[in-house]
């Protein structure tokens, strides 16, 4: 008897040690967690600003989309000068489309804009674990932002579950958060406007490159492209599918490429193609690497842009 009571002490101070600890633990993790949320939404500059920015405050009329070569090649003030429209770039690289899907939910949640370049490239809706990794930069917004929660869910299916962690969300990015915050880094006067110029230069003959070769698209990711387009042409956006030039010079079709075109034509979606551009395939000075131009090469495709999508307008 004697033993079952001390047996029954026992156990019934391991429980309350163990509830202080899940207590201390929960305490410990939504402190940290508001602090980072604080600090986060606090930053005036870099990357996770403008993606904050572009999902909750920008109102241009004009945005870009896409991966690294919408942020890097697209200037917004050249678009601006020939549109007479605001413009912002909400690109961001490394993304993938479920990206890009994402941010148009939000931006459609608080207004319309009156047109969107949604740049496309080669293998955009091919198949890759690492596309749904690379929605991270979402997980901050992922608590105020429910219209991209089935969005970010896509990482895994334990996704919902990890938030019940108040650090989660920022566990990747405390580095880059905390310089954000440094004066020295704050955002200075001359806004880009979302665009990330590129200042190397290329020095390099042009290579012959085989675009033609099988791999498989991803379903999720062609649906989220149509309905990316659907959308759009429901709320009245010019919608405008945009391919910027490339230093290759190109044999075959690439299958993401031809599926985003065909998709345009059945919706009646001007698809405007520099990927081939002749200026910029004898122009290596003016790209970084053979995917992305330079800030010299941005300044041309964007005037040249500018003005195609001012011709279309008239």
């Amino acid at each position: 008897m004697l033993n079952k009571t001390f047996n029954k002490k026992h156990w019934s101070s391991y429980l309350l040690q163990a509830a202080v600890f899940l207590v201390m633990v929960f305490v410990a993790d939504l402190l940290v967690g508001s602090i980072l949320k604080y600090f986060y939404k606090r930053q005036s500059s870099g990357w996770e600003y403008a993606t904050r920015y572009s999902m909750e405050e920008t109102k241009a009329d004009v945005l870009v989309f896409g991966a690294s070569r919408a942020q890097q090649q697209y200037i917004p003030t050249y678009i601006e000068d020939s549109l007479q429209l605001t413009c912002y770039n909400v690109g961001r690289d490394g993304t993938p489309f479920f990206y890009h899907y994402a941010m148009l939910q939000a931006v459609l949640k608080r207004y319309t804009p009156k047109m969107i370049i949604l740049d496309c490239e080669y293998a955009a809706l091919k198949k890759s674990s690492t596309s749904y990794e690379r929605l991270s930069p979402l997980l901050p917004l992922y608590e105020d932002h429910p219209e991209i929660q089935p969005i970010v869910q896509l990482r895994s299916p334990f996704e919902k579950y990890k938030f019940i962690s108040h650090i989660y969300p920022y566990n990747s990015m405390m580095f880059k958060i905390a310089i954000a915050n440094l004066e020295s880094n704050k955002k200075d006067k001359e806004d880009i406007k979302g665009y990330v110029p590129m200042t190397g230069s290329l020095h390099e003959p042009l290579k012959t490159i085989d675009i033609s070769v099988a791999y498989q698209l991803d379903p999720i990711k062609i649906n989220m492209f149509r309905k990316f387009v659907d959308e759009c042409l429901q709320r009245k956006i010019e919608l405008y599918i945009v391919c910027p030039p490339y230093y290759m010079n190109t044999v075959g079709t690439d299958t993401s490429f031809a599926l985003c075109r065909t998709i345009a034509a059945e919706k009646n979606i001007r698809f405007i193609d520099y990927s081939k551009d002749s200026l910029f395939l004898k122009s290596p000075q003016l790209f970084d690497d053979t995917v992305h131009v330079n800030f010299n090469g941005a300044k041309i495709f964007s005037q040249k842009i500018a003005g195609e999508l001012k011709r279309s307008r008239n």
